[in-house]
């Protein structure tokens, strides 16, 4: 598998398709790793896209490049990998695709280096923190839908992360996506992602982070109070939700539309849950692809 040196770490990822095809880089989420876009890495390949596939700090070979780097995992920081991967690869203008925390990372950087993004497909829609107002309360079925959150925000959460990570991870992959039928196979050629030494503490400071019981990295306060102000995204974009997805329910994208340029398109993609580039790849591919069509 190759791999690029950034500032802050040796990113991980795999590479499909010509080398000179338009550059399209697929970001997967929590807890996920790069085999969610297998269904989607072969036919964007076969229309002629240089299709890249990173790994997310703390999953799979991806390494943070100082031992005593704090592993610090807040938007932003996700984001600037994001920018950092594109830069060590001499990218200069991409389209992306991302869901959960990579569709975060795709958004931040649609908003923070628009002239660096020629199409974006965001699953979930805008996928932006407000990182410094105090949380508030949601309704009840989503907050129990949120349990983990609330369990890593605990230190008996963070050990039993620690001693769990399976079987917690393969409870959300149930929950999330209810009609996704995986096998044992499937799961454990990801879930081998997870034994990266950083996985634990990257997981459990974005998730500490954004509920305001974690400190984030003094170098991304000025990026932090812009996303709070919710800025739009302006390049050419294609909402995707899944239909069933079980902790981010489709009603939150509708009223996204507002955050994203005129005309752009939200559609809810039947058998699918959150998983969505898993369960439906087509739906992001036949997006991407319909962007690249009328993007230059």
């Amino acid at each position: 598998m190759p791999s690029v040196r950034t500032p802050i770490l040796e990113i991980g990822y795999e590479e499909h398709g010509p080398a000179s095809g338009p550059p399209v880089i697929l970001l997967h989420g929590f807890p996920d790793d790069v085999h969610a876009w297998d269904g989607a890495t072969g036919p964007l390949a076969a229309a002629g896209c240089r299709v890249l596939v990173p790994y997310l700090r703390g999953y799979g070979p991806t390494r943070f490049l100082v031992e005593t780097a704090p592993r610090m995992a807040q938007q932003a920081a996700i984001g600037q990998d994001l920018l950092d991967f594109m830069h060590a690869l001499g990218l200069e203008r991409v389209s992306l695709a991302g869901y959960d925390w990579g569709g975060r990372a795709a958004c931040l950087a649609a908003i923070l280096a628009p002239s660096r993004v020629r199409a974006l497909v965001t699953i979930g829609g805008y996928n932006v923190q407000n990182t410094l107002a105090s949380p508030r309360p949601a309704g009840a079925e989503d907050e129990r839908g949120y349990w983990y959150q609330w369990y890593f925000n605990t230190e008996r959460g963070r050990v039993g992360l620690e001693q769990n990570r399976r079987e917690i991870c393969r409870l959300l992959w149930r929950d999330w996506s209810p009609g996704w039928r995986f096998d044992d196979a499937t799961f454990e050629r990801t879930a081998v992602a997870f034994d990266n030494p950083d996985f634990v503490p990257v997981v459990i400071h974005s998730y500490r982070h954004r509920h305001r019981n974690a400190p984030g990295d003094p170098r991304f306060d000025g990026v932090e109070r812009r996303l709070a102000e919710r800025p739009p995204i302006t390049v050419p974009t294609v909402i995707l939700h899944g239909r069933d997805d079980g902790v981010d329910r489709p009603q939150k994208s509708e009223a996204h539309l507002a955050q994203f340029p005129a005309g752009t398109e939200r559609r809810v993609v039947p058998d699918a849950g959150h998983f969505l580039p898993r369960e439906q790849p087509g739906a992001v591919v036949e997006a991407l692809l319909a962007l690249l069509s009328r993007t230059r």
